[in-house]
């Protein structure tokens, strides 16, 4: 029987196990342009950073942390307030089992409670797998930005993908920090 997949709010210590999952993207591909693997401190302060004002969730099963996804700011200008930068990472070997599906499903549950209007996802392409998982969530291709990056010998462009949230044009509700939230 398989385990129960549980959704949590991220903590700083979880940053040991979130490393674990994003180091392999850092050092093997192109999914992030970082070209080094964060320090353990400096990953747990990203998390606190995040969680000021963003949600930050780790999926677990079978007690160990197998993906995790959070939103931040997409611009930093007050008027981007209410459009949200979502990623998401899941552990080597444990793809395809929906585990990114629910993690989305939670942070968009709560940035709509949040009172965010639109949802971004940048991509690095290709990636048919990830352009295809944020297709199947109704994420649209907005951009796409040729030569934008140098990663692992080659250059590698961006596509960015866009979920609207809202389809109201009156002035948005003020938007709330997840710390907030009840």
């Amino acid at each position: 029987m398989e385990e129960e997949l549980t959704i949590r709010t991220a903590r700083p210590q979880d940053a040991p196990e979130l490393l674990e999952i994003y180091a392999p993207y850092v050092t093997g591909t192109t999914v992030t342009f970082e070209y080094d693997v964060p320090t353990v401190e400096e990953f747990a302060a990203r998390i606190r950073n995040t969680l000021e004002k963003y949600p930050y969730f780790v999926a677990e099963q079978g007690g160990r942390i197998v993906g995790y996804a959070y939103a931040g700011a997409f611009r930093s200008r007050i008027a981007y307030i209410w459009s949200a930068e979502v990623s998401v990472y899941v552990r080597d070997g444990c793809h395809r089992q929906g585990i990114g599906r629910r993690l989305y499903a939670e942070l968009e549950r709560v940035l709509r409670l949040q009172n965010v209007a639109s949802m971004q996802a940048c991509i690095s392409h290709p990636n048919r797998q990830s352009i295809k998982f944020h297709s199947s969530l109704d994420f649209e291709r907005v951009a796409r930005f040729s030569k934008c990056a140098w990663k692992l010998g080659r250059w590698v462009d961006v596509v960015w993908m866009q979920k609207i949230l809202t389809e109201s044009d009156e002035k948005p509700k003020d938007f709330i920090p997840y710390p907030k939230l009840k």
